[in-house]
């Protein structure tokens, strides 16, 4: 006998496309999310501050997380982020077709140069690095895939910031803009003069403003629509001068249009 399959319930006009949001499956994102930017191990307390949890939710949802892999314990009471999310993270990149496209690129820029070379995206008002072709140098400084930066202290975010109305990106970017450096630009209308000329020039420069002792060259990826990746390459300022940085964005833009064709 052939079964009716009910209708599917009603859309609540609550939440977005007005489906009801489900507050387990927040909890265990907004854990996983601060988990995965912390520094280190947290404790059942800091993570259940932090996030608002009752104490003993915030343990069931732990342990929860800790039996499927999500999430690591160190034996002493402390989590950190566990190898499931790393599978996660290493499928979406695999998979991405913008890394895809990019990475043969990123690899003949890298023989070319010898310096490291970054592939981001913009998630929010950070950039979170997609791919990275490590320099042949001892003296290198490496982002590894899946570290976020705020996208005004690099290279990469502003390339990307550049590429979009003021409006937008006033809106996108957090009230205060915390240094990294001493050079990060903090003050909005030094941020909006400085993407008004990444704009008419074509690239961006991160002058130590990321990191101290490194300069930070990148382009937007505009696939026909408003740039939401950039390609970077990062040298010491000590292997630099005025020739080397004409080579190094010269090689950056040719790289562009490999990928974006």
């Amino acid at each position: 006998m052939a079964h009716h399959l009910a209708d599917p319930p009603t859309p609540s006009p609550e939440a977005g496309g007005g489906v009801r949001s489900v507050k387990s499956a927040e909890r265990t994102i907004a854990v996983l999310e601060y988990l995965s930017s912390a520094t280190r191990a947290c404790s059942l307390r800091e993570v259940s501050t932090a996030l608002g949890l009752p104490r003993a939710s915030g343990y069931a949802l732990l342990t929860t997380l800790v039996n499927t892999g999500w999430v690591e314990t160190d034996g002493a009471g402390r989590y950190r982020i566990g190898i499931r999310a790393l599978r996660a993270g290493a499928s979406y990149v695999e998979r991405d077709d913008v890394v895809q496209r990019s990475q043969g690129v990123m690899t003949e820029l890298n023989d070319e140069l010898g310096e490291t070379v970054h592939l981001a995206r913009l998630d929010g008002a950070e950039v979170v690095y997609l791919a990275t072709n490590i320099s042949r140098h001892s003296l290198a400084v490496v982002s590894r895939p899946g570290r976020r930066l705020p996208s005004w202290a690099t290279g990469l975010g502003k390339a990307i910031l550049a590429g979009r109305p003021w409006s937008e990106v006033d809106e996108l970017l957090p009230e205060i803009l915390e240094p990294r450096t001493v050079h990060t630009i903090t003050d909005r209308t030094a941020l909006r003069a400085e993407l008004e000329a990444i704009r008419r020039r074509g690239h961006a420069v991160d002058e130590q403003e990321s990191t101290i002792g490194l300069r930070c060259f990148a382009v937007p990826l505009d696939f026909g629509t408003l740039p939401n990746e950039a390609l970077s390459c990062s040298v010491p300022v000590v292997r630099l001068d005025p020739d080397r940085e004409d080579v190094i964005v010269t090689a950056l833009l040719r790289a562009r249009e490999r990928i974006i064709r």
